[in-house]
């Protein structure tokens, strides 16, 4: 284990050519970096004398060892041991007791949640198979993103639904089925909309996507009480995946 001093620049400019798979691990008060190895472990949380990395020490909410970094399997993975959840990229939580997250090769940030509204940041990074910075592929095709398909009616419903997060609103929720239903009757006089119908069309939606690999679609991946967070997280993958996009928000110009 090597020391990171408080001096050291921040993992997001990247890291020295490294054993491919070491973990570099920084806070504000100094970090570590730890090469690959079977059990290998990282600890982290407010009690600077008894862990590798210290993180939040002046803030009683920060547990005095809030997680730890292991190497299994061939991987570095996350764990939370303190009593406030851990944030990670993409509005990801990782709560104690969980099962432990994987980390992925770069750059990534973690977020201690302290006193009030305070973060703590633990920057973490993973040196790829070339160690170091992973390779740059300045003149590689861009990969698009996994669009998923839909069919023109669960489109239409969708968009419906899902209007105020194409219109940018700042804390999006979507429509009611009722109220989804009473639009789609007003776009579509000529056909029967309810409530139920429309209900049929997002659950076949968010299985399909749910068996596609999404998470957070089944009522077991957000746990109680459920609210809006299925259908919520459905529709952040539409937009996200650009599946659907604000100029399809043009099906509702009928309404004008």
């Amino acid at each position: 284990m090597k020391r990171l001093t408080t001096t050291h620049e921040s993992l997001a400019l990247g890291v020295p050519p490294s054993a491919p798979g070491a973990v570099f691990a920084l806070t504000l008060a100094g970090g570590v970096s730890v090469d690959p190895g079977e059990g290998g472990e990282i600890t982290f949380g407010r009690n600077r004398p008894q862990v590798d990395v210290c993180v939040g020490e002046n803030d009683l909410q920060v547990s005095r060892r809030h997680g730890l970094l292991n190497f299994t399997d061939g991987q570095w993975w996350v764990s939370n041991t303190g009593q406030l959840p851990i944030r990670l990229p993409n509005s990801r939580w990782l709560s104690r007791g969980e099962e432990p997250i994987p980390l992925s090769d770069g750059y990534t940030p973690l977020f201690v949640r302290g006193s009030g509204r305070r973060e703590h940041l633990l920057e973490l990074y993973v040196a790829g198979p070339e160690g170091g910075q992973p390779v740059t592929r300045h003149d590689d095709l861009t990969v698009p993103p996994r669009r998923w398909r839909l069919s023109a009616e669960e489109r239409l419903v969708l968009v419906v639904f899902g209007q105020r997060y194409l219109l940018h609103d700042l804390n999006p929720q979507p429509l009611s089925r009722q109220q989804t239903a009473e639009v789609l009757t007003e776009l579509r006089p000529g056909e029967t909309w309810t409530a139920r119908r429309v209900e049929h069309v997002v659950i076949d939606v968010r299985a399909r996507l749910s068996a596609g690999g999404v998470f957070g679609l089944r009522r077991e991946e957000v746990g109680e009480p459920v609210g809006n967070a299925l259908n919520d997280n459905l529709l952040r993958e539409l937009v996200l995946s650009t599946t659907l996009v604000p100029p399809d928000l043009a099906l509702l110009e009928a309404l004008d």
